[in-house]
């Protein structure tokens, strides 16, 4: 081989090294999906409340979703109206949901009660009992213990004295703590709740929580045998939902949510 052929066959793998370490200098710059991506990873998340997974509020409402630990686990969503992210927008008082034996704290978010009650000033909890929806697997709590349990969700929610709206199998919940804890509540409103036949004329008639009965025109059942004893509180009124049955909400959201607001609206 000639000392020619050598020298141009080393010149070639000198051209070839040093355009290797041109571009593996330049890659960095002509690629800035690859920081894009990993900058991604750092973007500080919205801040949430203790125990909460926050949601970017969508116009004047802020959603929220977390869990109430303790002996039954209790999960829970809720509507704050803000100005601006997590910033209460009025001084009314709180609104708690409880829910059926079919249904959950989803059925008052798909609804629009929670965005609706929030978009007028309220701030609207809604609970998924133990046993329900994302508190499935928590205990089921011991009858004697119901009232004290809506009492330390009230009281770890710092949730200001509230309207308890109780459908259906809630009544097993609201109904110990209405009529043990009256004074804890600025107002009921039971639709259709199960165990009103437990409480006798005279405990009804001690309750001095403004309450508000709701129940379907073609509710014969529940609807009607728990207007029975709820009218027997003194301070009651009475909507009936034309047309609607059991879970009269679902058959009829505008006139249920006017029954609602409208009874808020009277509240000291």
């Amino acid at each position: 081989m000639s000392l020619s052929l050598i020298r141009n066959r080393l010149a070639f793998l000198i051209v070839g090294l040093l355009i290797s370490v041109l571009l593996y200098l330049l890659l960095p710059t002509i690629h800035p999906e690859k920081s894009s991506t990993s900058d991604l990873l750092d973007l500080p998340k919205p801040r949430a409340m203790e125990g909460k997974v926050a949601v970017l509020p969508e116009g004047n409402v802020s959603l929220r979703s977390g869990r109430v630990e303790g002996d039954s686990p209790t999960f829970y969503r809720e509507a704050v109206p803000t100005q601006g992210f997590g910033t209460s927008k009025t001084g009314r008082f709180d609104i708690l949901l409880l829910h059926g034996q079919s249904f959950t704290s989803k059925t008052w978010q798909d609804l629009g009660t929670l965005s609706l009650l929030s978009e007028h000033g309220y701030r609207a909890v809604a609970l998924d009992l133990p046993g329900y929806g994302e508190s499935l697997e928590s205990r089921v709590v011991p009858e004697k213990g119901r009232a004290d349990y809506l009492l330390r969700i009230i009281e770890t929610l710092g949730i200001k004295q509230p309207v308890l709206i109780s459908p259906s199998m809630s009544g097993l919940y609201s109904l110990p703590l209405l009529l043990q804890h009256g004074d804890r509540l600025k107002g009921f409103v039971p639709i259709a709740p199960v165990g009103t036949k437990s409480y006798t004329k005279e405990q009804y008639k001690l309750v001095q929580t403004p309450t508000l009965i709701v129940y379907g025109e073609k509710d014969t059942n529940l609807g009607t045998q728990s207007l029975e004893n709820l009218v027997k509180i003194p301070t009651h009124t009475v909507i009936v939902l034309t047309g609607a049955k059991h879970a009269c909400y679902l058959d009829s959201p505008p006139s249920f949510h006017k029954a609602l607001l409208d009874f808020f609206a009277k509240l000291k």
